[in-house]
C-alpha cells in the first residue's frame, strides 16, 4: 500500500485543551482533524469521557468488537501531561471488548497520551481494517500523520520500541512512545496494549499495560502492528495553565509530601506495589488456588523484601516528573523458556496484580517464575490479570476431574506446576493446543468445558471468577461486601481501578455498616472515575496519605488531597471546581457508559450478578479452612447453631444468607445512583446530569 499522509497546522495547548481530535479510518484510507466543542468539553470532560462519547457516535446498537465500526479510542484529559503534579501521564484506552461486548475502560501509564496531546490532539479514535499489517505514526514536529507498512517490524512488544525509535528517531528515542500488541492479542481475546516511553538513563524502552477487556485484540484485528506518536521538545509549561502559579504551588506541596511520607509508608518508589502482597495476606485477602483461600504460608516469597532485591535501583517514573515513582524494572532477567529462551532482558515491573494473579493464584511462589510469566505476557500483549484468573480457573477444573488430560493435550495442570503453566501461557500467545481455549477466557471456557468435556455447569458457574465475561482481578472478596459489589456493579467488569474499597472495609474497617457500604459504592465509583476523565493515576490520592489522615472525619476519601485536585482542576482549564462539581463530573459519564451498555444489550441487573465464590465458601475445603470464623458467623446472625451440623448444611445457610445480602446493596446502590431497581438510569437522572440526548433518552425508554 502506498502510505496515506495527512499535514495539519501545530498548535499551543489552552488551558489542558487541543480542542480537536484525530480519527483514522484504516479501511478508507481517511485520516481527519475534527473540533471539540465546548460543550463536549463540559459534558465530558476529556479522557475516558471523550473515548466513550466518540465511540457511541461511530457504532450502532450491539456492534461487536471485530466489526469495522468499532474504534479503539485513546485519549489523555486536560490535566494529563503535566509534569508539576504527581501522577500526571496516563492515557485511557476506550473499545468495545472482546471478553464483554460493552465499553471498556483502561488506564494506563507511559507516554503515548500526553504525547498524542502535545502533539495536537485531545483524542485518537482508530475505526476501519487495515488490508495488510500497517504503522500509523503521528509526528508532532513536523504537523504530519502517516498510515505506512509495518514491514519487516517485529511483532513482539519488548522489541518494537527500537525498532520503531531508529525508523523514525534515530538520533532521539526519547522523542517516540508507542502503542502495540505481542501475537498473544491476536490469538486470545485477552489482548493487552503497550504503552512505551524511552529511559534516557538505562538507554531502553519500557512499557505500561492497558490490560483489561482485550484492546490489544482490537488493535491486533485491525491490523496495526504500532501506532507511534513522535515528539521532540516538552516545557513545563507546556499544558499552558490558566494559573501558572496557583500549579506551581499545589504541585510542590503535593511533591514534597510525597517525598517525605512515601519512605516511611509503603516505600512504592522502593518496591511499587509489592508491599501489597504482605498486607493481603495478613487479612486473607490474598487470592490463592483459584479464589479458594485468602492466605499462604509461602506469600512471603512473593513480597516486597524478594522484588526489593531485584528491581533495578533507580528513578522509575512511567511520566515526567511524577514523584510516586513506582514503576520498576528488573534488568538482564535470564529467561528460561519460550521463544527468547536463553536470553537477557529487561523485565518492566511486576507489580501487585500479576504477582497474586499468576502466583500466589496458580500456587507458584517463586519471584523468577512470575517475572518470567511478567515478561512473556508483556511481549505477547496479554493481559496479566485476565491469564491469571483464566489459568487459575483451569487449575482447579483439572484438580477436581472436570477436565483431564485428554481435555488439556497431557498437561498436568496442577496448582503449583510450573512448567504446566508456562506451556499454557506460551500456547495463549500461539493459539494452540489446551491454550487456545484459555485464551478465550473464563466465560466461553465454562461453555467449552461443559459443551466437550462435561464438566458441571453449576459448579463452574460458582468457581469461575468472572462477571460480565471479565476475570476477577486478584482481591478475595468472601468477607468484603463493599468489595463484591465493586466488582459486581463495576460498568465494565470485575476490575478495581472503579471501587478499590477492599483495603478500606476489611484491611481498615472504614464501612462497617450495610448503609456505608451501600453510600461507598456510589461515592467511589464517581471519584475514581474522575482520574480517568483527566488523565490521572489513582496511586498519589491514597496510596500515600498525609500524616494525619486518620484522625480526619472521612479519611478513607483523603479530603486533603481532594482538595488538592479541585485546586489543580482549577489552575488549569480557569473552570472553579469543588469536590460536588468533580463528582458531578464523573457521574455525567459514568450513566452515561451504563447506557452504553445497555445499548449493547446489557446493563441490567442480571448483568451484575457474580460467582458464589466472590462472596462465600463453594466447598468443604473453603470452608473448613476457616471453620471458626463461619460458625460463628452462623451463630451471630442467628442463621443456624452449628453445633452438630453438616458442613454442608453449614454452607447452604452461608450461602443463603450471603446471596441475599448481596441482591439487598444491588437494591440499595440503583437507589443511591439514581437507577431502576433493573439497575436501569431514569430519565430523571440523565436530565439532571444533561446527558438527555435524544439518542439516549428514546434508548431508556425502551428499556424501561
Amino acid at each position: 500500500m502506498d502510505p496515506k499522509r495527512f499535514e495539519y497546522p501545530l498548535g499551543t495547548v489552552d488551558r489542558g485543551y487541543t480542542n480537536r481530535t484525530l480519527y483514522l479510518n484504516l479501511s478508507e484510507g481517511r485520516i481527519e482533524s475534527r473540533p471539540v466543542s465546548e460543550e463536549m468539553k463540559r459534558i465530558f470532560t476529556g479522557g475516558r469521557g471523550f473515548g466513550l462519547r466518540l465511540l457511541w457516535q461511530a457504532t450502532k446498537p450491539r456492534t461487536r468488537w471485530d466489526d469495522p465500526l468499532n474504534e479503539l479510542c485513546i485519549a489523555c484529559g486536560p490535566l494529563g501531561g503535566t509534569t508539576l503534579f504527581p501522577g500526571s501521564g496516563k492515557s485511557i484506552a476506550v473499545t468495545i471488548s472482546p471478553a464483554t461486548g460493552v465499553p471498556i475502560d483502561s488506564n494506563v501509564g507511559g507516554f503515548f497520551g500526553p504525547f498524542l496531546k502535545f502533539a495536537g490532539f485531545d483524542a485518537l479514535e482508530i475505526q476501519g481494517k487495515a488490508k495488510e499489517e500497517v504503522v500509523i505514526l503521528i509526528d508532532g514536529d513536523e504537523g504530519r500523520v502517516r498510515i505506512e507498512p509495518a514491514g519487516d517490524l517485529p511483532v513482539h512488544s519488548h522489541l518494537l520500541g527500537d525498532a520503531l525509535a531508529r525508523r523514525y528517531s534515530p538520533d532521539n528515542p526519547r522523542a517516540i512512545s508507542t502503542v502495540s500488541a505481542g501475537p498473544g492479542a491476536d490469538h486470545s481475546l485477552m489482548g493487552c496494549l503497550n504503552f512505551s516511553w524511552y529511559d534516557n538513563v538505562r538507554k531502553t524502552f519500557h512499557y505500561k499495560q492497558a490490560g483489561r477487556g482485550g484492546a490489544g485484540t482490537v488493535l491486533r484485528d485491525k491490523r496495526i502492528r504500532a501506532v507511534a506518536v513522535k515528539l521532540s521538545k516538552m516545557s513545563a509549561d507546556i499544558n499552558h495553565p490558566a494559573d501558572p502559579e496557583r500549579l506551581k504551588t499545589v504541585g510542590r506541596e503535593y511533591n514534597k509530601e510525597i517525598k517525605e511520607l512515601d519512605p516511611r509508608q509503603n516505600e512504592m518508589a522502593r518496591v511499587g506495589t509489592t508491599h501489597l502482597v504482605t498486607i493481603m495476606n495478613n487479612f486473607d485477602t490474598l487470592p490463592c488456588h483459584n479464589f479458594q483461600f485468602g492466605s499462604h504460608p509461602q506469600a512471603e516469597n512473593l513480597g516486597r523484601e524478594p522484588f526489593r532485591k531485584r528491581f533495578h535501583p533507580g528513578y522509575d517514573g512511567c511520566w515526567m516528573g511524577c514523584t510516586v515513582a513506582c514503576s520498576h524494572t528488573v534488568k538482564d532477567f535470564s529467561l528460561k523458556s519460550g521463544p527468547f529462551a536463553g536470553e537477557k532482558v529487561w523485565v518492566d515491573g511486576p507489580e501487585y496484580e500479576t504477582i497474586a494473579g499468576c502466583g500466589s493464584n496458580w500456587g507458584i511462589f517463586d519471584p523468577d517464575f512470575v517475572i518470567e510469566v511478567n515478561f512473556y505476557c508483556d511481549t505477547y500483549g496479554l493481559d496479566t490479570i485476565s491469564v491469571g484468573t483464566a489459568v487459575a480457573f483451569a487449575m482447579e477444573c483439572f484438580e477436581r476431574g472436570q477436565i483431564d488430560l485428554e481435555a488439556t493435550g497431557g498437561l498436568e495442570l496442577t496448582f503449583g506446576n510450573r512448567e504446566a503453566a508456562l506451556r499454557v501461557l506460551h500456547q495463549i500467545a500461539r493459539g494452540e493446543g489446551f491454550g487456545a481455549m484459555v485464551g478465550q477466557g473464563v466465560a466461553k471456557m465454562k461453555e467449552i468445558f461443559a459443551r466437550e468435556f462435561g464438566a458441571d455447569p453449576e459448579l463452574m458457574a460458582d468457581i469461575g471468577m468472572e462477571s460480565k465475561g471479565l476475570e476477577f482481578s486478584e482481591y478475595m472478596t468472601k468477607e468484603s461486601l463493599a468489595q463484591q459489589g465493586g466488582y459486581g456493579l463495576a460498568l465494565k467488569g470485575p476490575q478495581h481501578d472503579e471501587a478499590w474499597l477492599i483495603f478500606l472495609d476489611a484491611v481498615h474497617n472504614l464501612m462497617p455498616t450495610f448503609q456505608q457500604k451501600a453510600e461507598n459504592l456510589y461515592w467511589f465509583p464517581m471519584w475514581r472515575t474522575w482520574f480517568s476523565l483527566n488523565g490521572l493515576c489513582k496511586l498519589p490520592w491514597n496510596d500515600i496519605v498525609p500524616a494525619d489522615n486518620a484522625q480526619t472525619a472521612e479519611p478513607a476519601k483523603v479530603m486533603k488531597h481532594i482538595d488538592w485536585y479541585a485546586e489543580y482542576f482549577s489552575a488549569v482549564t480557569g473552570v472553579e471546581v469543588d469536590l460536588d462539581k468533580m463528582l458531578k463530573m464523573s457521574e455525567r459519564v459514568y450513566n452515561f457508559q451504563r447506557c452504553f451498555n445497555l445499548r449493547q444489550g446489557f446493563g441490567r441487573r442480571r448483568d451484575d450478578r457474580i460467582p458464589y465464590r466472590a462472596m462465600g465458601p463453594v466447598t468443604k475445603e473453603e470452608y473448613e479452612s476457616r471453620r471458626e470464623r463461619y460458625d460463628g458467623q452462623l451463630k451471630e446472625l442467628g442463621l443456624l447453631d452449628p453445633k452438630g451440623k453438616s458442613t454442608v448444611d453449614k454452607m447452604g445457610s452461608l450461602r443463603e444468607h450471603r446471596e441475599a445480602q448481596y441482591e439487598k446493596l444491588k437494591d440499595a446502590v440503583y437507589r443511591h445512583r439514581g437507577w431502576t431497581q433493573d439497575g436501569v438510569p431514569t430519565l430523571a437522572k440523565v436530565k439532571e446530569l444533561t446527558i438527555d440526548f435524544p439518542d439516549l433518552v428514546e434508548l431508556i425508554k425502551d428499556n424501561s
